[in-house]
């Protein structure tokens, strides 16, 4: 455990998306050989060669406030987050969300609701050190006027566990606050049973583009999406995609896919991240009128009942690379006379497709996952080791085999042969394996029908 504990010297004990210490970038091939491994042999294969510096993991505290982070959440939410480290205080703006302000509703929403609130550092203990401490910040309990309702929105808390956000240099991520989502329709039209979600994991960039001549090129592309209205059904993908300089996107490859609803339909060759050109909005990201479903279309007596859903692109600058994340938004409304159910939501990392030699992906990893928990990640050359960044105890493992079709590309496996790919870019990461890992979804964000597998994470290096 020693050897763990020093390997991820900056890891932070339950805070996600630790932005890699020093500048750290996934992209950079190392020289190491890849070695296989199969089943239990999966483990953890000792600490990356270099501990992280920790110093200085995030900026002074009067200069956190400088910066607002913009970014996309696993609900399909766009949202732009400030922190005030001298005040202690932070604001949350959630610019689009299929997210309800109340249980029980699914037509209002949190679009264009700003709540603002006090965050508080974890106590002391949580956390390695106190660099790592003043860097993470638990977002308590926030309030604002929600348009949709007019009145007044206060954001729910979980104590154990509860949305925490780590500021780092470039990106803050975590979690943001959750809801409980449940809805009995009318003739059990579009009906939701009641499920928690302490947190929703977010990723937010310090600086972003509105130059869509940046996002030109081909990139793969890890798809997670949730459909409320088919019992919270899960389903990863992988995407390849060639963006021109105007937001036009083409596939040239059909994608392998994940999924864990076997009914949904099979992707021919086309976008899966959009299925118009993106343009500029005025809040410095970029939309789409047209969201491709990954998932079944839900449907009303054998007739589907039209897609409404948008897309949304976050162009993040990181470690010099452009990292686009896309969220797709989904849309419930519950007038007979105009009744749209399209509620498929969910994120997307990018990552450009350049070539990565083996052990390219080598170094420590934090981040937040679909089991609604916060993971780190060791990787060595072919191997790779899930650990509870609490307790420091390896969790599942995995394989890694590079030299796929598409540069940059990588096909994982678990230490029980379950598949899954993983990409990288900046210094994050992102994987999916068609299995259970790690435990499964935490307790407190399941219901009865909660599904463990696809497994989906997203990360960012901290030591390499």
């Amino acid at each position: 455990m020693d050897a763990i504990s020093k390997g991820l010297a900056c890891a932070i004990a339950s805070v996600p998306f630790l932005i890699a210490c020093g500048g750290g970038k996934a992209g950079d091939p190392g020289s190491i050989q890849t070695n296989q491994c199969s089943g239990s042999s999966c483990g953890v294969q000792g600490p990356p060669s270099q501990a992280a510096d920790t110093s200085t993991l995030c900026p002074a505290d009067a200069d956190i406030v400088k910066s607002t982070y913009l970014g996309g959440a696993g609900s399909g939410e766009v949202v732009s987050l400030n922190i005030d480290a001298v005040k202690m205080t932070y604001t949350l703006k959630f610019f689009d969300s299929p997210i309800p302000v109340a249980a029980g509703n699914v037509d209002n929403t949190r679009r264009n609701t700003t709540v603002t609130g006090a965050v508080m550092h974890p106590p002391a203990g949580m956390l390695p050190n106190a660099e790592q401490t003043r860097c993470a910040f638990m977002l308590t309990p926030a309030s604002g006027t929600a348009p949709s309702t007019g009145a007044t929105y206060t954001t729910p808390f979980s104590s154990t566990n509860p949305p925490i956000v780590f500021v780092g240099k470039g990106v803050a991520g975590g979690g943001i606050p959750g809801a409980t989502i449940s809805y009995t329709g009318p003739l059990n039209i579009g009906s939701v049973n009641s499920r928690t979600f302490d947190f929703y994991p977010f990723l937010g960039f310090a600086s972003t583009s509105t130059d869509l001549s940046k996002l030109a090129g081909t990139y793969n592309g890890l798809l997670y999406h949730i459909q409320p209205t088919e019992q919270f059904a899960a389903r990863a993908i992988n995407t390849i995609e060639t963006f021109d300089a105007n937001g036009a996107c083409s596939a040239p490859t059909n994608p392998s896919t994940s999924t864990a609803s076997p009914s949904s339909p099979d992707p021919t060759t086309r976008c899966l991240t959009t299925g118009s050109a993106y343009t500029l909005n005025a809040n410095g990201y970029f939309d789409s009128s047209t969201a491709p479903q990954i998932e079944a279309q839900y449907q009303v007596l054998g007739f589907p009942t039209g897609k409404s859903a948008k897309a949304h692109m976050i162009l993040g600058q990181l470690n010099g690379a452009t990292v686009p994340v896309v969220v797709r938004t989904g849309n419930v409304n519950t007038n007979p006379l105009t009744l749209a159910i399209d509620d498929e939501s969910g994120i997307a990392l990018l990552a450009s497709a350049t070539p990565l030699a083996s052990g390219g992906f080598n170094g420590g990893y934090v981040g937040a996952d679909s089991n609604f928990r916060y993971t780190a990640s060791l990787i060595t050359g072919g191997l790779g080791s899930f650990i509870n960044p609490t307790t420091q105890a390896a969790e599942s493992g995995f394989s890694l085999t590079y030299g796929q079709s598409s540069d940059g590309l990588v096909t994982v496996a678990d230490g029980q042969g379950n598949p899954g790919l993983a990409i990288a870019a900046g210094g994050l990461y992102a994987i999916f394996i068609n299995g259970t890992e790690n435990g499964g979804v935490a307790p407190s964000s399941a219901n009865a029908n909660t599904v463990n597998s696809p497994y989906f994470s997203v990360g960012a290096q901290i030591s390499k």
